[in-house]
C-alpha cells in the first residue's frame, strides 16, 4: 500500500483501509527515466498518473519547434491529458519525466468499475479536476493581467518546490517568456 496515496485520498473522503487497498490493486507502479515520455503526441491517452516521486511536465511543440509547457506535476499530484483521455482522441500534448519519476498508473478502462465499487474515489477525482481547473484559470488570469516579472514572483511564491527542480528553460516556457529574459528577471530580483 502506498502511504502517500492513502493519505492523499483521506484528505478528501472517508474511506476504509480495505477500500484503499482495493483501489490500489488497480494501480501499476512504473518508473520513467529523465526525458522519457509517458505519452507521445499522436497517441490516445489511456491512463492517469499519480506521482510518487519525481517531476513530470505536460507540454506541446508549437509551429516554431518550441516546447510550450502547460503544466507540471510533482509528488502526490495526479497528471494526465484529460482531453485525449476522456474524448478518446489523439493527444497533441506530451507527458515527459523532468527527472527520474515513479508513478502509479491508473488505466482509464478500470475507472468506471472503481467508481461502482468505491464511490468515494469519484469524489476524489472530482476534487482533482476542480483543482486542475482552478490552477488553469489562475494561470490564464496571470498571463493576461500580470507582467512577466509579476508572474515569476507569483510562481515562485506559490510553487517554491519547483524552482530548484525544473530547468530554467522549462520555467521560461511555462511563463511564456524566453530563457534569456527569465535570466534578466532573476538578476533584477
Amino acid at each position: 500500500m502506498n502511504d502517500n496515496l492513502a493519505q492523499y485520498i483521506k484528505r478528501y473522503v472517508d474511506i476504509s483501509k480495505e477500500e484503499i487497498s482495493l483501489f490500489q490493486s488497480y494501480l501499476v507502479s512504473k518508473t520513467f527515466k529523465k526525458k522519457e515520455q509517458l505519452l507521445q503526441s499522436g497517441e490516445i491517452c489511456r491512463s492517469r498518473y499519480f506521482i510518487t516521486s519525481g517531476c513530470l511536465r505536460l507540454y506541446y511543440i508549437d509551429q516554431k519547434g518550441n516546447d510550450q509547457i502547460i503544466h507540471f506535476g510533482i509528488e502526490n499530484w495526479w497528471l494526465t491529458n484529460y482531453d485525449s483521455l476522456l474524448n478518446k482522441i489523439p493527444s497533441h500534448l506530451i507527458i515527459e519525466a523532468v527527472e527520474q519519476t515513479q508513478v502509479l498508473e491508473l488505466k482509464e478502462e478500470f475507472v468506471q468499475d472503481i467508481y461502482s465499487k468505491i464511490p468515494q474515489i469519484e469524489s476524489v477525482f472530482r476534487v482533482v479536476m476542480e483543482r486542475t481547473y482552478i490552477a488553469s484559470q489562475r494561470r490564464i488570469e496571470y498571463m493576461f493581467s500580470l507582467s512577466s516579472e509579476e508572474m515569476l514572483k507569483e510562481f515562485v511564491e506559490q510553487n517554491p518546490e519547483f524552482v530548484q527542480r525544473i530547468p530554467q528553460y522549462m520555467l521560461a516556457s511555462y511563463l511564456g517568456i524566453t530563457p534569456e529574459y527569465l535570466s534578466l528577471l532573476r538578476k533584477k530580483a
